[in-house]
């Protein structure tokens, strides 16, 4: 399989999402936004390999709207999780450039595809 550049980068952030939960369960003993972050961080990635075998272009798009917003709301809980003192500012600053990145890319595919479906 051809570097798909979605794939390799929104699985990279859920392993990133899956060691971040691990931190801060057990070294800052923190369980609920922890897990909210875990659901749709690790989420992302799963609706961009479902979008990979998508039945249609429209289902395509609406696969990866899905993984979009779950990145917009992985970003919810990065901001809270560093406004409430869970994340120092180096950690934060280093995670919130990759979703910001990954909503990018994603924002592009989309633009890209609605274009083509006009």
């Amino acid at each position: 399989m051809k570097d798909n550049l979605i794939r390799n980068k929104s699985f990279v952030f859920a392993l990133r999402i899956v060691k971040l939960f691990q931190y801060l369960q057990q070294e800052k003993k923190e369980f609920v936004l922890s897990k909210q972050l875990l659901r749709s961080g690790t989420s992302i990635g799963a609706m961009v390999r479902e979008s990979e075998h998508a039945e249609s272009k429209a289902d395509f798009i609406h696969k990866l709207s899905i993984a979009l917003k779950e990145a917009n709301e992985s970003e919810y809980w990065i901001d809270l999780l560093y406004h409430s003192n869970y994340l120092d500012e180096k950690q934060y600053e280093s995670i919130i450039a990759d979703i910001i990145e990954l909503k990018r890319i994603i924002t592009a595919i989309l633009l890209s595809m609605k274009k083509k479906k006009s």
